[in-house]
Parts: structure tokens; sequence; C-alpha cells
């Protein structure tokens, strides 16, 4: 099949690979960071179209990696704690590098509700290397990428702090350390 393309399409395609890993590097770039050491959103491309602070959370249902499932209204009504959402795949270096931190924040904050949805991933590969490094806090799985689309992820990781009134207060785009979680939760929730 490689032999049919041609030059020009083979070109085409890997200028457009590049410009997404462009994109990519670009997001999770520390080079354009805030104070906080997370990018500047200006600074992310796109970062526009996703719902934005002060913006309801949209409302969804996952299946968890308990059988459970989990969704979002039914936690806000019932459970009332405000939501640490993160999206990761387990494709995805950076994602796999912060979960330990997100895993020690949830354990520091037991009353925010953490909840990490494997966005776009293969449920086995997600829930086996969640299993592996025995996080602690809820996984979720949008092997469809309804939820990330929904929210309009431009990249992972990307977390979401949700009010206990389903109001985002606060969007990251990157990876994030324990400290940084620490932070942001105790500016929001102390």
């Amino acid at each position: 099949m490689l032999s049919s393309l041609s030059s020009h399409s083979l070109r085409t395609a890997l200028m457009a690979l590049l410009v997404v890993v462009a994109l990519v590097g670009t997001a999770c770039s520390s080079s354009s960071a805030s104070t906080d050491g997370l990018p500047d959103l200006e600074d992310v491309p796109g970062a526009e179209a996703s719902p934005e602070n002060g913006d309801t959370a949209p409302d969804f249902t996952v299946m968890t990696l308990d059988g459970a499932g989990f969704t979002l209204s039914e936690h806000l009504e019932n459970d009332g704690r405000p939501v640490f959402l993160n999206m990761w795949a387990s494709w995805c270096p950076p994602c796999r590098a912060e979960m330990p931190d997100i895993d020690s924040a949830s354990e520091s904050h037991e009353d925010v509700k953490f909840i990490g949805i494997a966005a776009n991933d293969d449920p086995v590969e997600a829930a086996g290397f969640a299993t592996s490094i025995d996080i602690g806090y809820t996984i979720g799985f949008d092997e469809q990428g309804v939820v990330a689309q929904t929210y309009k992820v431009i990249g992972l990781p990307a977390s979401y702090i949700i009010s206990s009134d389903g109001v985002i207060l606060e969007r990251i785009f990157g990876s994030v350390t324990e400290a940084e979680i620490d932070a942001i939760l105790t500016r929001w929730f102390s």
C-alpha cells in the first residue's frame, strides 16, 4: 500500500503529522508556562473551544474499573463533593507520569472526588496500567472519546476542577504534580 502512495501524498501526510506533533508539543511545553508551572491557556491552540471556567460542566456517564459506573450529575446530586476530573490515556507518557501524583493528592483531599477517565483508549490497556501502579481513585473508560469530545479536549492529559454545584472552576491542560494539585484545591476549597 505504501508503494501505491505518490510522493506528494506521502509528503502531505508527513507534513500533517509534523503539524500535529508541533501542536501537541506546544500544549505540553513548559516554555509557555504560567506562574503556577502550567501552560497559559492563551498559548494553547484550541483552548478557547473547551468549556471555560464558570461554565456548567457537561454531564457524562462512564463505566468504571470497579464496574459501578459514574455519572457526574448523579455524583453531584447524591455525594456533593467537588470533582477533580482527569482525562488521560495509557499510551500518553505525560499522563502515565502524573497519575501517581494525582493518586497521592486524592488521598490527601478526601473532600474532593477524583476520577480519571481513559479517553480514546483500549479499556484493557488502561485498566492494566491503572491496576499495575495501584491507583486508588476512580478510573473510568471513554473508549469512543465521547466525554473527551464533549469537553473538547485538545490534548492529553487534561484536568478540570468542578464545583459541588457543577461549575467548572479551573481547566488544566498538560500534566500536573501533587504540589500543583494541592495548591489549586487549597485555593478553591479552603
